[in-house]
């Protein structure tokens, strides 16, 4: 069997085995020359000079090398890939990663590259294979034998690698090719923990590989022209070779390709090919500072840095490829391998050596910073520019190479050479390049924290650094500059995470220097200050934050404009309770300036906390506090009570604009009001934002019941205070119960009227318009209901209540949708009459006078309404006295149908023409003033009787008059209409005086009011005035005296124009009366009008 395998090794490409047993013979072969060891292996590899003999017990290392030689041959002749020979090194590779576990791999590609064609085949298989396989352990196997084929000097010295060495050129180019997969793995292998980007095993490698690469680009001792020279290519160790090792191939395409190959390598410049590419060099940084951003904070602003550099690079001197332009290409690749030789070395995630090296490394950037930034030291061709990009390369070495290294190599890095670095880099504060400020101010913060990684916490206790180096940084604010503004930054988050206030107080101090420079440098750290703690959970202690805010407070009165805004955007990013009460205080100063930043300062800090009530209910308290202690030595505006805080309460629709979720700050602000329901400036608050509150109307109602529904009965209220209202305690207890019963009507009331319009809304009206009659039956009731519009309906009809309560209970009924109030209005005034309860009698009347007054024609075109109408007029049929109760709810009737007729005359069919409907309020007006006959409901006989009817006739006549006085614009022409004709007409024939008068009251009412209105009867109402003069008692004297007066100061000029032919007969009579009148008062009233006629 063994014999079989020895005769097998020997012959199998020649003979007809099956792919199966060549894969498994090669696995064999490979599996042996990689399990023996590197120095038998060379020995081996040594002896190798002619096919061996048949061994009669085992397989020689020798016979395998010769089966690898002679397969790969045969491969490269068919054009076969190289998988059974490669994968086994790439695995090996995997296994052995450090070079001193074994170097098999190394010296069998040594010896196969020794053959030019051999070593062709095996790069282009090997670029081949990484991207043909997608297996995560080949590629990281690869990456790893990549890097070692690079850095073939980094193998053990015992190890030959003169091959490798000779083929270095043509290694990196087919590596080169190599790069854009690598980038795609690099890419892709990142994981997300904790919001950073961490890389995997396998994007480190490649990464790795991948600046090793494009370092060895940068390399000024390659032999690139080494392929194109004629070279031994034998495989032994013989001189000769054996005519049967003969490497020349047989496949001429792939000869001429390679030839072709050969020839275009010899001429191609590494550099430029670092150069072509720089984009997959800018990808790679961008994500190599993506993977710093968590634990390696120093190198990752280095990196940024450098990507800066890369990109501006790329502007510069990236062009077309005409001969005019290549040498600005040269430049710019020659640049670029300059500097990437440093970076690519310091950026290697992996690099055992670099321990060894980073003392030596330190050294030499700090010399060369200290030497370019010696102003003495004057380069023949070297501009100031030039001497600021040559420092900014040393700094991103610095940061670099500092940022590599772990805490306990950092921290005898900075114990060892911090003073040198300190000294190397303070001169760099003035330079005139930002980008070596920025560099230096980086690595300054580092020297001071004495640490490479972010300090989110103030847990800097060691401040003896930063003591040293304080005078010299705060000098350096005395100018705004470049370096001023570094130091800003250092300075700001110095003071973040130091729990020594030094620093803080010697900045807070410049704010009241006289050197604006200084004042305006010191604003911009507690502006980075504020902005580096703003929503950390460690930040400056609450004497730290009071302190910061009482002087930014003090920048709002700056004589620098730019200070003052600035302070006013940054006070608002402070904590409010901190901020707030001073900025309400200021809001009142006297000085307008300071007055208008700190309003706007305030409601910024408004919309910043657009979503936390708390903080309104902060300003509530600052606001109620001024009001209720107003300083004696504000300006006077300051003292008129309401007007304390409407300067900032005008702030608040602006604000409003912003708040994005009204259900989060609804309910605390209406519980606020609820608890202090005396305070009138949360009324005011509530008022200015009333729009917004309807948007979370469901959340204000469920308080309100509630609220409500706790309260105690007014009895039990009232009785607590009784019989001790002398005392001042008990006056306030009962001013206190008062309140709360009228907190939740208040809040109502700021409502817009559009939440009572839903009649499905179980909060508003429950189950009222479940329980009401029909529409036109009358009688509804509100018994065993809880929502809003029972509780204000049971309020307004509660004799144990509160006047006030009842006063605005009754006024927000009319807001209650008329489908449901119209009903309950009509059953509840009918018992009411019967009853002859005047209270509530009123109370109705006042809810339909705002019902009319709000809902206009929904409320006037309700069919219940006629069922009202009947029991006014019963009302009015009552005998009164003068200013009694049932003369009170007279007038409520009065007002009722007068708001009825101005309903029903401002509505859109109205307008047209002169007739009265004969179902309408003006009709039924009309005619029970004109009809003497008219049957009025009374108990009385007689006599009483008829002056009951003229009471009642009278009444209709004030409804008139009211009518008039309350009549808007858009009614005043078609009340003119349909009133003054009929009016006017019956007043020629009156026969009682009362009626005359009243109807010259009328008149009088319609002319004043109405202006214009009255021209088409103008003359008719002089007849009226002169003939009442003329012939009537003495009311109508002076009634008439009133409306003659009333026409002549009409604003229209027609008027005017159209009585001026009656106006000799009008002074004639009034010269009469004024000498002959019985009445003083007439005689007086007429004398007064011939004044007018004498002025005219």
């Amino acid at each position: 069997m063994e014999l079989q395998e020895e005769h097998q090794l020997t012959r199998t490409r020649s003979g007809s085995e099956s792919g199966p047993i060549v894969s498994a013979t090669v696995g064999r072969v490979m599996t042996t020359l990689l399990n023996a060891k590197p120095r038998k292996l060379e020995d081996a590899i040594s002896r190798l000079q002619s096919p061996p003999e048949i061994a009669p017990i085992t397989v020689s290392m020798e016979q395998s090398l010769w089966f690898l030689h002679k397969y790969i041959a045969e491969a490269t002749e068919k054009g076969e890939h190289l998988d059974h020979v490669l994968v086994p090194i790439l695995q090996h590779s995997l296994t052995m990663r450090e070079p001193k576990q074994g170097n098999q791999a190394t010296i069998l590609l040594n010896w196969l590259f020794q053959d030019e064609i051999f070593c062709g085949v095996i790069l282009r298989n090997l670029a081949d294979i990484i991207s043909r396989r997608d297996d995560r352990y080949v590629a990281l196997g690869w990456c790893i034998l990549g890097r070692r084929l690079v850095e073939y000097e980094n193998v053990i010295s015992k190890v030959l690698t003169n091959a490798i060495r000779e083929k270095h050129g043509m290694i990196l180019k087919t590596f080169c090719s190599c790069v854009t997969h690598m980038l795609s793995i690099i890419c892709n292998g990142s994981i997300m923990q904790e919001g950073y980007e961490l890389p995997s095993r396998l994007a480190i490698a490649a990464a790795d590989f991948v600046l090793s690469l494009t370092v060895a680009l940068t390399r000024k001792d390659l032999e690139s022209n080494n392929i194109a020279k004629k070279q031994k290519s034998s495989l032994v160790g013989a001189e000769t070779q054996p005519p049967s090792l003969s490497l020349t191939p047989t496949n001429h395409k792939y000869n001429n390709s390679l030839t072709k190959a050969s020839e275009t390598s010899s001429s191609l410049d590494l550099k430029l090919l670092l150069w072509n590419n720089l984009n997959e060099l800018i990808t790679l940084v961008e994500k190599l500072i993506a993977w710093s951003r968590k634990s390696r904070y120093l190198h990752a602003e280095g990196l940024k840095r450098v990507l800066k550099w890369l990109q501006e690079l790329k502007l510069q001197y990236d062009c077309s490829q005409d001969e005019a332009e290549m040498q600005m290409l040269k430049t710019g690749s020659l640049l670029l391998s300059s500097c990437w030789k440093h970076y690519g070395l310091l950026m290697r995630l992996e690099d055992h050596k670099f321990s060894q090296q980073h003392k030596e490394l330190l050294d030499q950037y700090l010399s060369g910073i200290q030497f370019y930034g010696d102003n003495q030291s004057e380069e023949p061709n070297m501009g100031k520019s030039s001497k600021s990009e040559t420092i900014n390369f040393f700094l991103n070495c610095l940061l670099l190479l500092l940022g590599r290294l772990d805490n306990q190599l950092f921290e005898n890095a900075i114990t060892e050479s911090g003073s040198q670095i300190t000294q190397v880099l303070i001169s760099q504060l003035q330079s005139a390049d930002d980008d070596v400020i920025d560099g230096a101010i980086t690595m300054f913060k580092a020297v001071i924290l004495k640490t490479n990684h972010t300090l989110s916490k103030r847990g800097l206790s060691d401040v003896r650094q930063m003591d040293v180096l304080l005078p010299t940084l705060l000098n350096l604010l005395d100018e705004r500059d470049a370096a001023a503004k570094a130091i800003v930054k250092l300075l700001a988050e110095y003071c973040s995470i130091c729990s020594d206030r030094k620093c803080l107080d010697e900045v807070l101090m410049r704010i009241y220097s006289k050197n604006v420079a200084q004042r305006r440098n010191a604003v911009d750290v507690v502006a980075d200050l504020i902005h580096i703690t703003s929503g950390s959970v460690d930040t400056l202690s609450q004497a730290e934050w009071h302190d910061v805010a009482n002087h930014l407070i003090e920048c709002l009165g700056d004589k620098d404009e730019a200070i003052q805004n600035q302070a006013a955007k940054l006070i608002p990013m402070i904590d409010p309770p901190v901020v707030l009460p001073m900025l309400v205080d200021l809001s009142y100063s006297p000085h307008e300036s300071l007055q208008t930043s700190a309003s706007t300062a305030l409601l910024a800090l408004l919309v910043n906390q657009k979503d936390k009530p708390e903080i309104l209910c902060i300003l509530l308290d600052c606001l109620s506090k001024l009001s209720q202690n107003p300083d004696p030595s504000s300006p006077a505006d300051r003292k008129g009570g309401s007007t304390l805080d409407d300067r900032l309460l005008k702030l608040l629709p602006e604000w409003a604009k912003h708040v994005e979720n009204w259900h989060v700050m609804v309910g605390p602000l209406i519980d606020k009001m609820l608890a202090e329901p005396s305070n009138a400036v949360i009324v005011r608050f509530l008022s200015h934002i009333s729009e917004y509150l309807a948007e979370a109307v469901d959340l204000v109602f469920n308080r309100l019941i509630e609220y409500m529904r706790e309260q105690k009965d007014i009895d039990e209220c009232s009785s607590e205070g009784k019989g001790k209202m002398d005392s001042n305690s008990e006056a306030i207890k009962h001013e206190h119960c008062l309140f709360t019963r009228l907190c939740p009507l208040l809040v109502i009331r700021l409502l817009p009227l559009r939440v009572f319009d839903d009649l499905n809304s179980p909060l508003v009206y429950g189950e009222i318009q479940h329980n009401s009659a029909p529409r036109g039956a009358g009688h509804s009731s509100i018994e065993g209901t809880e929502c809003i519009a029972a509780l204000m309906i049971n309020r307004a009809l509660s004799k144990s209540e509160f006047e006030d309560v009842r006063k605005l209970a009754a006024e927000l009924c009319g807001r209650i949708h008329p489908e449901v109030l119209i009903p309950i209005l009509s059953s509840q005034l009918e018992s009411a009459a019967n009853a002859k309860d005047v209270l509530k009698i009123k109370v109705c009347l006042f809810s339909l006078c705002t019902s009319l007054m709000v809902r206009g024609d929904n409320a006037y075109r309700h069919p219940v309404l006629f069922r009202i109408r009947k029991t006014i007029k019963k009302v009015l049929s009552w005998p009164s006295v003068d200013r009694d109760e049932i003369s009170k709810a007279q007038h409520g009737c009065i007002d009722c149908l007068a708001l009825m007729l101005c309903t029903e005359l401002q509505g859109p069919k109205s307008s047209k023409g002169t007739a009265i409907t004969e179902d309408s309020v003006l009709a039924y007006v009309i005619n029970h003033l004109t009809d003497g006959q008219e049957d009025i409901p009374s108990q009385s006989d007689g006599r009483a009787k008829a002056t009951a009817r003229l009471s009642f006739r009278l009444c209709m006549a004030n409804v008139l008059i009211s009518a008039s006085q309350k009549i808007s614009d858009t009614g005043k022409k078609p009340y003119a209409k349909k009133i003054l004709p009929r009016v006017i007409r019956f007043a020629r024939g009156a026969v009682e005086p009362e009626i005359r008068d009243a109807c010259i009251q009328i008149l009088f009412s319609v002319a004043y009011h109405l202006k214009s209105s009255v021209f088409p009867y103008s003359n008719d109402l002089l007849d009226i005035a002169l003939k009442s003069l003329g012939e009537g008692s003495q009311k109508e004297k002076l009634g008439g005296a009133k409306l003659l007066t009333c026409l002549m100061a009409n604003e229209d000029e027609g008027v005017i124009e159209s009585i001026s032919g009656g106006l000799l007969e009008a002074r004639s009579l009034l010269q009469n009366l004024s000498s002959t009148d019985p009445s003083p008062q007439v005689r007086q009233m007429c004398q007064q009008l011939l004044v007018c006629f004498t002025s005219h």
